[in-house]
């Protein structure tokens, strides 16, 4: 985005767009990534369109007929122009049959004419049912693939140029077999059979009608390298565009809470002005370029109606004979005229298939191995073997080093550590999120690398911090994994994660609307649904990422004492920067810098008067001051 839009300039800080807002939205450009040449791009997309043979036959079947038909009328024409002339010159040997055959000559022309119009139809409804049914399959592997990709993939792309892409390119795609594959079809047929017709008639006349023909395929190829390139800019424009709503929408309490609304519309402004402004651009290009073709075009036609008029004149041509060629003539401007749509078409599918097509053709950083079998779990023993793991792209250092630790099942490891440490990480890793650096991680001997990642997911469940709640019933979203559980599956997972009396005092219950991502509820009680999703299914290892945070300690404490049957079954796993949420754990590992760094169960940790120590004495004495004033205040 260009930093010297007229439309900010001179606009104080504060009124409009700042630089720092344009900065912003220059860093959410995206770069256009290329699938092979702009030919192998159409020829896959033709492919796709192949998938539907007989539809696609009958298409350009009908497509032909049409241009066959409408070859035609030019001839019908001239000879009813003919007919008509005898007639009135009263040069006609039989008036009568004169009138017979101008008559005969208009039914024919009526009759083509009907016909064409009827296959016209076909090639257009056959044009725009395969476009719908290639949208159709693109629509459901692009979100297919989405579903595939590994989180490395999501973590270097907005979800806005995702949109975008989904949307905006399918489109383009969509458009291309009856905008681009059938045009060119008919635009074929039109040149070359009528070509044939017209230079066997009359050579000078033949040449002067297609005389505009070369300069329009030249104009038409330098306009197309111009669209494409245009087509492209704009497509990020909306991607930038898409990403900015999509950010406004999500943090839309934070804009109102700083009074940023001013600042959000300033910020969309410059990327809808940069949007308008290369779509302004591109419509320029459209236009010029056809006025440039249509120019030719009558310059041509004027050429033909010169020389044709001096032939009649002197005999050697009759005016039917001249009205089959400027019939003719005028038939093909329309289709002619419409090579700068085709070649806009040619170059929009470029665009759009190659970013679609990059996109389908990645293969997931995660995925089942070769041989892949599925996780068998017998004694459910969880074991990290020298783990060490960086963030592919971010280029920094490893964020775990070395990190070994064993969970048997029915025992508690707790994970802490300053902000940065890895303890997310370790989280992110038992379901193969993300897979180590080097070392492995095991569940009852089996490297989790070589099981089936099903599997391996059924076993493994992670509660995370950021509880997301999808816009569905309460029901529903505990219901998540299990589609198909009983109320009573449903109501006893409530009341392990202590939101069933919440649930029970709404008017629906389990059938309230939860709003979009949750917004109707609070964090902690989105944290409670989301224990109660995990508590939903039986797994061999518990990943709770700091999932209390939000839940006050009395609850948090319930919460512990109801999953202490289920978590008797399991090898479980708390991340928590509380350290009264670990208390209870058989061992507490400490995390700093990707290290474990000291080991041991509560009251060694706080014996050895290590970091351990010091952040839980630090915790206590805040909870104490915390206290202070509300025991001062009863007492009075």
């Amino acid at each position: 985005m260009a930093t010297g839009n007229p439309k900010t300039a001179g606009k104080p800080p504060g009124d409009g767009i700042t630089l720092r807002q344009q900065a912003y939205i220059g860093m959410s450009q995206t770069t256009d990534h290329r699938n092979g040449t702009d030919a192998a791009v159409l020829w896959r997309i033709i492919g796709l369109a192949l998938r539907y043979k007989f539809r696609f036959a009958v298409a350009v079947g009908a497509t032909i007929a049409a241009s066959a038909f409408q070859l035609m009328i030019p001839r019908f024409l001239g000879d009813a122009v003919d007919n008509a002339m005898g007639m009135l010159s009263g040069t006609s040997i039989a008036p009568a049959l004169a009138r017979e055959a101008l008559l005969d000559a208009a039914l024919l022309l009526l009759g083509v004419s009907i016909l064409r119009g009827a296959f016209t139809l076909l090639h257009n409804y056959g044009g725009e049912a395969i476009g719908h049914l290639i949208a159709y399959d693109l629509r459901l592997a692009f979100y297919a693939k989405l579903q595939e990709l590994s989180f490395s993939f999501h973590d270097g792309i907005h979800s806005g140029e995702l949109i975008t892409r989904g949307m905006l390119d399918l489109e383009g795609v969509r458009m291309f077999v009856n905008t681009g594959v059938l045009r060119l079809v008919l635009l074929t047929c039109l040149i070359w059979a009528g070509g044939y017709l017209l230079l066997s008639t009359d050579l000078l006349l033949g040449l002067l009608s297609f005389s505009f023909v070369p300069f329009v395929a030249w104009r038409s190829s330098v306009a197309r390298l111009r669209l494409r390139a245009l087509w492209l800019a704009l497509q990020q424009r909306m991607g930038t565009l898409g990403q900015i709503m999509d950010e406004n929408l999500s943090g839309i309490r934070v804009v109102r809470a700083f009074g940023a609304e001013r600042y959000e519309v300033g910020k969309y402004d410059v990327a809808a002005d940069d949007a308008r402004l290369i779509a302004d651009e591109r419509i320029k290009t459209r236009a010029s370029s056809t006025s440039v073709m249509t120019f030719a075009y009558f310059i041509a036609m004027g050429l033909v109606l010169w020389v044709g008029g001096l032939r009649v004149l002197d005999g050697t041509m009759t005016v039917g004979t001249l009205t089959v060629f400027l019939t003719f003539i005028t038939i093909l401007q329309t289709p002619v005229r419409h090579l700068g749509l085709l070649v806009n078409s040619l170059a929009r599918a470029s665009t759009c298939g190659g970013r679609l097509f990059d996109l389908l053709d990645l293969e997931p950083g995660i995925r089942d191995q070769p041989g892949a079998k599925p996780l068998s779990v017998s004694k459910g023993a969880l074991s990290f073997e020298e783990v060490s793991f960086a963030y592919s792209g971010v280029g920094g250092p490893p964020v775990l080093h070395d990190v070994s630790f064993t969970v048997a099942r029915g025992r508690t490891v707790g994970i802490v550590g300053p902000p940065g440490s890895g303890k997310s990480t370790i989280a992110n890793l038992l379901p193969r999120y993300y897979d180590p650096s080097s070392g492995r991680i095991t569940i009852d001997g089996q490297d989790i690398r070589h099981a089936t990642l099903a599997s391996l997911r059924q076993a493994v469940r992670v509660v995370q911090q950021d509880a997301f709640l999808f816009t569905a019933s309460l029901e529903n979203n505990i219901a998540y994994g299990d589609p198909w559980a009983d109320d009573g599956m449903i109501q006893d997972a409530a009341s392990t994660a202590q939101i069933d009396g919440f649930v029970g005092g709404l008017p629906e219950g389990y059938g309230t609307l939860v709003g979009e991502r949750g917004v109707s509820l609070s964090g902690g009680q989105k944290q409670r649904i989301a224990i109660a999703r995990a508590a939903m299914l039986r797994s061999s290892v518990l990943i709770f990422d700091d999932s209390t945070a939000a839940i006050d300690a009395e609850t948090e404490q319930r919460i512990r004492e109801a999953l202490k049957t289920p978590m008797q079954n399991c090898a479980t796993i708390i991340i928590s920067h509380r350290l009264g949420a670990l208390r209870h754990a058989d061992e507490i590992i400490f995390l700093e810098g990707g290290r474990i760094v000291e080991r041991g169960d509560h009251d060694s940790l706080v014996a050895a008067k290590g970091r351990y120590a010091a952040l839980f004495n630090l915790q206590s004495r805040n909870e104490d001051d915390l206290a202070t004033p509300d025991i001062q205040g009863a007492a009075e």
